[in-house]
């Protein structure tokens, strides 16, 4: 059972270490975007200075977002090679030997019913585990009450009879008195180990199905976050990003609106890779919770 609950543990962390590379390469390459959106912002601002169409002020600030951006980029790259490590190294190496893990970062897992839920709670590894115990405990108490009652010896030979000039068979039965050694003190130990036991599995039941729940509210969470970001919030950033760049081509906006623009529209990506890697974890400590038969399995 031991064995099983490890074997879950490190699926479980390859799987969520697995996850983080693909949030973290995608996390880059929205970066990557982000970067080029304010060089060439940066690029178009200083040639409608050099038209003299707009300050020169406008052109620091584009070049100031355009550096900002740099940044994120450098650090959305730390990151994802902090990423790659980790997960090489689950594998028992330092450096890791591959440049891009392929899966579908936007992919949700999915929802499991809470019926289910439910059902595979009462069998979750932890409590399978403290319910041995509990049994082991009880077995190991019946040895030690059954020593209460000392073993009979049973004896059998031929004594001579001198007076009689012949020979007999002897049966005898001898069994020790428990005056002095009842097994009082072992059989007390064991009954409270086993009462401790019965409480560590109350305990353990009331943090597991706790945790179980707090799982299954994460993962919940996060399914409606992502539902509102892909109807409502990416379409109505990305809108008001191309609105806003279109007017600046044609004069109508200044650059601090396209910036403000594009800042939200990164917000809002990231948000929405901060929602899908909140469900794999969440899933995925589910999937842990719930052993082998998890939602996932």
């Amino acid at each position: 059972m031991e064995l099983a609950i490890r074997r879950d543990d490190i699926r479980i962390a390859a799987t969520s270490a697995f996850f983080a590379v693909l949030t973290a390469q995608e996390r880059r390459r929205l970066a990557q975007e982000s970067a080029e959106l304010a060089r060439s912002a940066a690029d178009a601002t200083g040639r409608r200075v050099t038209a003299g169409k707009i300050s020169p002020v406008e052109e620091t600030r584009a070049r100031v977002a355009a550096a900002s951006a740099r940044l994120e980029l450098g650090q959305a790259e730390g990151e994802l090679d902090l990423a790659r490590r980790r997960l090489a190294g689950l594998w028992g190496k330092a450096q890791p030997r591959f440049t891009l893990a392929e899966g579908v970062a936007g992919q949700l897992p999915p929802l499991p019913a809470i019926a289910d839920i439910a059902e595979r709670s009462t069998d979750a590894p932890q409590l399978r585990l403290a319910r041995l115990e509990v049994e082991r405990r009880q077995a190991l108490s019946k040895i030690e009450s059954s020593k209460r009652i000392p073993d009979a010896t049973l004896s059998l030979g031929r004594k001579r009879d001198e007076e009689a000039g012949r020979s007999m068979w002897v049966v005898g039965v001898s069994m020790p008195l428990p005056f002095l050694d009842s097994n009082r003190g072992n059989l007390e130990e064991a009954l409270r180990r086993t009462d401790k036991a019965r409480d560590e599995l109350a305990a353990a039941e009331t943090r597991v199905r706790t945790d179980i729940a707090q799982a299954y509210e994460k993962l919940r969470n996060a399914h409606a976050e992502v539902a509102v970001l892909q109807s409502d919030i990416l379409p109505g950033a990305q809108s008001a990003y191309a609105a806003a760049g279109k007017g600046f081509e044609l004069g109508k906006f200044n650059f601090l609106e396209v910036l403000d623009a594009q800042r939200t529209l990164f917000q809002a990506r990231s948000q929405y890779l901060r929602a899908i890697s909140d469900a794999h974890l969440a899933s995925a400590e589910l999937e842990r919770l719930l052993g082998s038969a998890g939602p996932n399995q």
